[in-house]
């Protein structure tokens, strides 16, 4: 064995100790309560992944969308046909509408679904996307949002995602990512595209 070879596999042999450990060590079962915040491109795709994945393994899981429920929307396209339960906002983008009351009551409909699905023991996966935009617009009271959160089932996992994530909810989580904007073709004048971008 080179000498190159065996620094490798010493390293790696801490590397796997290390990680057989922490495997070792969490025992806990229960729900997780994820977040999926920040500036960057990737926040919606990365819950719809959990979603695939949770379906994928046989779980129910549903899809609370707030923000792009005016637009076609590949994944939705996608799942339902695989038997995922979507409660969408219809107004869209709250810039276009522009009439708070209108999107307060459309973000409050919504809602009313995700508390029963919250609720619902059957349900392994809830996704509410871009629900962060709610609580900071004051559309959804975020004490309401947190207790219904905190009082799902123990086995149930809830993925939230959106900018500017409310402290209340990041306080509860027990995984938080942040995703950072680098660069987006966007900003560089290039159009949004069917099948990457939505």
């Amino acid at each position: 064995m080179s000498k190159d070879q065996e620094k490798h596999q010493q390293r790696q042999e801490k590397l796997k100790a290390s990680v057989d450990a922490k495997v070792e060590d969490a025992q806990i079962e229960k729900g997780l309560l994820l977040v999926i915040t920040g500036n960057g491109k990737g926040k919606s795709t990365a819950g719809f992944g959990n979603v695939a994945r949770a379906t994928g393994h046989g779980y129910k899981a549903t899809v609370a969308q707030f923000i792009k429920g005016g637009w076609e929307c590949g994944e939705r396209n996608l799942l339902q046909n695989s038997g995922v339960e979507f409660a969408t906002m219809a107004t869209g983008f709250t810039w276009e509408t522009q009439n708070r009351e209108l999107d307060t009551q459309a973000a409050q409909e919504v809602w009313q679904k995700c508390k029963q699905w919250l609720a619902d023991p059957s349900i392994y996966l809830v996704l509410l996307d871009e629900i962060t935009y709610m609580l900071s617009y004051d559309y959804l009271d975020v004490e309401e949002v947190v207790a219904a959160i905190q009082q799902r089932p123990a086995e149930q996992s809830v993925v939230v995602t959106g900018r500017a994530c409310h402290r209340k909810v990041m306080d509860i989580a027990d995984t938080i990512s942040e995703v950072k904007n680098v660069k987006h073709a966007f900003e560089s004048g290039i159009k949004a595209r069917q099948g990457i971008d939505w």
